[in-house]
C-alpha cells in the first residue's frame, strides 16, 4: 500500500510536469479558461470574484485515481454502505424529518426509502458533505487532461449558476469531484433538476426541503418506477455465455426478456417472463482472479437509472440494498 501511495504521488507530480511541458501551468490554464468563460457569457465580475482563489489541489488528483468503486469487491463495498449502523442513522433521520420527506415522496412519486438510501450513501445523512473548495476542485480536474472536457463544462455551469444568482458561491464546499449538498449534485445536475422548494429564490442543497425535492425531481424526470424491482442476486449456471455478462457500468448491454435468460439461472424467479433484464457480474473487472460468474445479479430498469446518478455497478447495488433495508423497517 505504501508503494502504491508513492507511485500515485509520483503520477500526480508527472501530470503537473507534463501539462507544464506543453506550456500550460495552472496559471496559464486559468488565463485561457477566463477567455472561454467570458465567451460563454459569464460576467467578468463573477469570474474575478469566484476564480481569484482557485488553486491546483494535488489531493483531488489522488482521489480521482483511487476511488473505492475501482478497487473494493462487491461484498465489501455493499456491506460498508448498508450496515446496521447506517440503517439506524437513517431511521433516526427520518423520524426527525418525517413531515417533509413524506410530503416529497407523495408529490414526486418517489419512495422515501430510496431518497434515504441515496442520502445515506452519498453523505451519511448530511454528516459528510465534503470540505473541498468546489471551485478549486473543478479547476484542478479541468486543468488535468484525463477528463478535462467534462470538468470544464461543470465549472462553466457552476459559474453560470452563480452569475444568475441561483447558487451562493460562499457555501460551495463539497466533494473532491465538485459535487455539492446532501445528495452530492454536480453543477450540471443542479442546473437541470434542482428545485427551490421553499421559494426563497436560492437553491440550497444543504437544506432538507430543497435537497430532497431536487433529488426526487431528478429521479422522477429520469423515469424511476415507484415500487418496481431494482436487482436480484442470482446463481449462474456454468454454461452461461460470457458475452452476455455486464462487467462495466459504462453501458448495460444484452438486455432481453427474462424468459431468454432463465436457462442460465439456477433459481426460480417470481417475475413476469416478459420483463426486461440484464445480467451483471461486478467483480470481474475489479478483483484479481475473480470468478466472472460470481457474484451475479439480474438488474431491471430502475437499476439502470441509478447508474445515471453514479456510473458504478457497486453503487447501484448498494443504493438498492439500503433502500430495501429501510423498506423493511418503515
Amino acid at each position: 500500500m505504501k508503494i502504491n501511495k508513492i507511485l500515485l504521488l509520483v503520477s500526480i507530480y508527472l501530470i503537473f510536469i507534463i501539462n507544464t511541458s506543453y506550456g500550460s501551468t495552472f496559471e496559464d490554464w486559468k488565463k485561457e479558461f477566463k477567455i472561454l468563460a467570458l465567451s460563454k457569457g459569464i460576467s467578468e465580475n463573477t469570474f474575478k470574484k469566484v476564480m481569484k482563489n482557485a488553486k491546483f489541489l494535488p489531493k483531488v488528483i489522488e482521489y480521482d485515481r483511487y476511488q473505492p468503486e475501482f478497487y473494493e469487491d462487491t461484498k465489501t463495498y455493499i456491506s460498508k454502505r448498508t450496515s446496521k449502523k447506517k440503517v439506524k442513522s437513517g431511521l433516526n433521520y427520518y423520524q426527525n424529518n418525517m413531515e417533509i420527506i413524506n410530503l416529497i415522496d407523495k408529490n414526486f412519486n418517489i419512495e422515501k426509502e430510496l431518497l434515504l438510501a441515496l442520502m445515506g450513501i452519498e453523505t451519511n445523512f448530511g454528516n459528510y458533505l465534503g470540505k473541498m473548495d468546489i471551485i478549486s476542485s473543478l479547476s484542478t480536474l479541468s486543468f488535468d487532461k484525463r477528463r478535462s472536457e467534462f470538468f470544464t463544462n461543470e465549472l462553466l455551469t457552476v459559474l453560470k449558476l452563480i452569475d444568475q444568482g441561483i447558487v451562493d458561491p460562499n457555501i460551495l464546499y463539497g466533494s473532491w469531484a465538485g459535487a455539492f449538498g446532501n445528495f452530492q449534485f454536480m453543477p450540471s445536475t443542479i442546473e437541470k433538476y434542482a428545485i427551490d422548494y421553499n421559494n426563497n429564490n436560492l437553491i440550497e442543497l444543504k437544506t432538507n426541503s430543497d435537497s430532497f425535492a431536487s433529488a426526487a425531481n431528478y429521479l422522477n424526470k429520469m423515469g424511476w418506477k415507484k415500487n418496481e424491482p431494482c436487482f436480484k442476486k442470482v446463481t449462474l449456471k456454468s454454461d452461461v455465455p460470457k458475452k452476455i455478462l455486464n462487467t462495466s457500468a459504462r453501458k448495460i448491454k444484452y438486455q432481453k426478456k427474462l424468459k431468454h435468460y432463465k436457462k442460465y439461472i439456477s433459481e426460480d424467479l417470481d417475475y413476469d417472463d416478459n420483463i426486461k433484464i440484464a445480467i451483471i457480474t461486478p467483480d470481474a473487472e475489479i478483483v484479481d482472479k475473480a470468478n466472472i460468474n460470481d457474484p451475479a445479479y439480474i438488474v431491471f430498469q430502475n437499476y439502470e437509472l441509478i447508474l445515471k446518478w453514479n456510473r458504478s455497478l457497486r453503487f447501484g447495488l448498494a443504493v438498492c440494498t439500503l433502500k430495501e433495508k429501510f423498506r423493511n423497517e418503515l
